[in-house]
């Protein structure tokens, strides 16, 4: 099972003092466009059908083995600790 990578951002609303110091971890989406791999924010509904294939953040997919060790090899910041066995 693969997990998106994700991030820390912060802060995480407004009304008080200690939301400036509480975090909420993000997924950071992965796409593949001409053969090469890249992390993408902020992506519309309407630009993902333009990608090879896509991987939106904080969701979990199965991968074959060749997916999986494309994405690690891909340089976008996904390792062994992405995945998780079924």
């Amino acid at each position: 099972m693969f997990k998106t990578p994700t991030v820390a951002e912060g802060p995480s609303g407004t009304g008080s003092r200690l939301f400036d110091f509480y975090k909420l971890d993000v997924g950071i989406t992965i796409v593949k466009e001409d053969g090469e791999y890249y992390q993408a924010r902020y992506l519309t509904d309407s630009e993902l059908s333009s990608y090879q294939e896509v991987y939106r953040g904080g969701r979990n997919y199965e991968v074959s083995d060749a997916t999986k060790a494309a994405l690690i090899a891909g340089g976008v910041d996904v390792t062994e600790a992405n995945f998780t066995e079924v």
